[in-house]
């Protein structure tokens, strides 16, 4: 298989999640430049920015979501094939949920998706709580090395555990937020 090839995603970093049990050479994607994880704020947002007129989604166009956390800004390409904007809304808010169930959650939130059963992968952005913290990437799930099939309905539990670096050793780069402003982007009671 290869890896994707569209320049949309190209230009941000990745973590590529690869299953233990299927060793695979490393991939040879260009590295970007070090994205620094330092900012002076903690916001978090997730958020659809456009969508296609009708006869847009009916000839395959995509909509625009943007992810925010602290400084970093990033728009991305959703598409509507399999999961329309409401699906994706409402997956983003479940997956946010799941952080309020342990200080060391694990979570994602999907970007873009086609219908599992006929995709080679799917973006997300996993979220990793540590106590009050929580750390964003961005990430692609190569669904034929999942030892499972993949359920879109629980998409976090598909994510590895939190590394800081990649399979080469080059650092992730991964962006920091809080709980308290995931729980005031989703208006979610506080557990404490």
């Amino acid at each position: 298989m290869s890896e994707p090839s569209d320049p949309t995603f190209a230009y941000y970093p990745v973590t590529y999640f690869r299953s233990t049990r299927a060793p695979r050479q490393p991939a040879s994607l260009p590295r970007p430049q070090a994205t620094s994880t330092t900012s002076k704020s903690d916001t978090f947002s997730i958020r659809v920015l456009s969508v296609p007129s009708t006869s847009g989604a009916v000839a395959g166009e995509g909509a625009i979501g943007c992810i925010t956390v602290g400084d970093f800004e990033e728009n991305f390409p959703m598409d509507l094939t399999y999961w329309d904007v409401g699906q994706y809304q409402t997956s983003w808010a479940q997956s946010l949920r799941v952080l309020e169930s342990d200080d060391d959650a694990t979570s994602c939130l999907i970007s873009c998706i086609t219908d599992p059963a006929n995709s080679n992968f799917i973006f997300c952005w996993p979220l990793y709580r540590s106590g009050d913290n929580v750390y964003v990437q961005n990430s692609i799930i190569f669904l034929e090395d999942l030892a499972e099939e993949f359920d879109p309905a629980e998409p976090w539990r598909f994510v590895e555990p939190r590394s800081t670096v990649d399979e080469e050793g080059h650092e992730v780069s991964e962006w920091q937020t809080s709980i308290s402003q995931i729980r005031r982007f989703g208006k979610m009671p506080s557990a404490e």
